[in-house]
């Protein structure tokens, strides 16, 4: 895990590596990252904005030999395959996956019961907004299958919310991401990014909490106990 949030906070300094160890097939590289991030149900915490964030700086440095284009191109191929992929494995075996006593471990149930909400509270539209929000991401597509909906209908929204994604974070990486303040506070940048995409599902966790806590506060009240005193 430690190696992870390392890579995700220095993220510029690592894809340069790989870049100089690997040239053209970093492309690659880059883009089974954003796939497994998307597809994979059992890892939500690979990066995805900053990566697209990154790689699109990378590609405006004339230096690094990047085209930014390919980058556009493969990153939304990438993660539309990931929403399709990860949609039909929650509609082919999805309960039983996640119930699963080896598979069940890898699954973090509770990011997917707050997707399971997410989905339930806005809908259609929580497709496209969930692209946008780090795990929630990873288990929206899975949630929305087990729930019934419709593949062509998925597929509409995912397309809106990954051209959306794409066309967003290679924009601001392409155009911004080598601006010497940027440079000099890059993974200050990259921590920020993380955290305001992070804020939607901590506001909403939040939110969860306190209404489970007064709904709790309201059965256990004195009143409502006199109440069923009084009914028997």
């Amino acid at each position: 895990m430690s190696t992870l949030i390392d890579f995700i906070l220095h993220i510029d300094t690592h894809l340069i590596q790989i870049v100089n160890q690997f040239g053209d097939a970093s492309y690659l590289i880059l883009f089974l990252i954003i796939f497994i991030e998307t597809g994979a149900v059992i890892l939500p915490f690979l990066p995805g904005d900053s990566l697209l964030f990154a790689a699109s700086a990378l590609a405006a440095n004339a230096s690094y030999h990047l085209n930014i284009w390919i980058f556009a191109f493969g990153f939304l191929i990438s993660c539309l395959l990931g929403d399709s992929i990860n949609f039909l494995i929650g509609q082919k075996i999805g309960k039983s996956l996640s119930n699963h006593s080896w598979f069940g471990k890898l699954i973090d149930k509770h990011s997917l019961e707050k997707a399971e909400a997410f989905f339930e509270k806005h809908g259609a539209p929580a497709i496209i907004l969930a692209r946008y929000m780090p795990i929630i991401r990873t288990f929206a597509p899975f949630a929305a299958a087990g729930s019934g909906f419709p593949y062509r209908r998925f597929i509409r929204y995912s397309i809106v919310g990954c051209v959306s994604w794409v066309a967003i974070c290679c924009s601001c990486g392409y155009f911004f991401g080598n601006l010497p303040f940027v440079q000099a506070h890059f993974s200050a940048i990259i921590l920020a990014i993380i955290v305001v995409t992070l804020m939607p599902a901590v506001i909403s966790f939040i939110k969860s909490k306190l209404s489970n806590k007064s709904a709790q506060v309201t059965v256990d009240s004195p009143l409502n106990q006199t109440q069923e005193q009084d009914g028997e």
